[in-house]
């Protein structure tokens, strides 16, 4: 399974083989979803949260008597239907969303994807990019040039979630380079996730051949033991 690889310029520099287990794999929505959402619930903070009515200050005292002031009897004002008084099933900051991943499910369902976002035409492919600096004008260049070069005009006019720069290790230059872009997200192949890839429309991959390796190699685990 070959496809083009592309220069900073936009430019076919020359092809690079995938492995067909990673990036040929079926597409399977229900495996996908179910790990994309129980990522996301872990994810999720559950800071949130309300004080019910043995939290809220005040209500020692009883508001008024019981009986003779022709009004309703409250025994309480941190009562939740008074101003200030508890909320009643409101949300809670014990709740626990997390959810358990299988390891294997996790890592089929990375595969699955990339597979998808490569049949779909929205995996670019770039030998490297050199920037002598940090630098948003030779960044922006690059960007026009690949839109170009790969025919996928909307990577430099999206204005959200355009795309995942994925590099194989850190490169302070190119990060800072693309640090103004709101719509490109700079991120290392060993630290992308499924759901990631399905945030942003494309993927460019950065120094192709050893961020395949580091991607195939995440998605892999599920193959090793399938096939065991």
């Amino acid at each position: 399974m070959d496809t083009k690889i592309f220069s900073q310029d936009g430019k076919e520099s020359g092809k690079l083989t995938l492995p067909e287990s990673v990036f040929g794999a079926a597409w399977n929505a229900d495996l996908v979803h179910e790990v994309v959402v129980s990522m996301q619930s872990n994810a999720r903070a559950g800071t949130a949260h309300t004080k019910d009515r043995s939290e809220v200050r005040g209500g020692g005292r009883k508001p008024w008597k019981q009986k003779g002031t022709g009004r309703a009897r409250h025994g309480s004002r941190r009562s939740p239907i008074w101003t200030g008084g508890g909320v009643t099933f409101g949300p809670r900051s014990e709740k626990d969303y997390s959810k358990k991943i299988n390891k294997n499910a996790k890592a089929k369902a990375f595969a699955i994807t990339l597979s998808k976002k490569f049949a779909d035409g929205e995996m670019i492919f770039v030998d490297r990019f050199s920037f002598d600096a940090p630098k948003t004008a030779d960044a922006k260049a690059s960007v026009l040039a690949l839109a170009k070069g790969a025919g996928v005009a909307d990577l430099a006019t999206k204005r959200k979630n355009a795309a995942l720069l994925v590099l194989p290790k850190r490169d302070e230059n190119t990060e800072k380079s693309f640090s103004n872009f709101g719509s490109i997200e700079v991120i290392q192949a060993k630290d992308v996730s499924t759901v990631d890839l399905l945030t942003y429309k494309y993927v460019v991959v950065a120094d192709a051949a050893a961020s395949v390796e580091t991607l195939a190699a995440r998605a892999a685990k599920k193959t090793e033991k399938a096939t065991a």
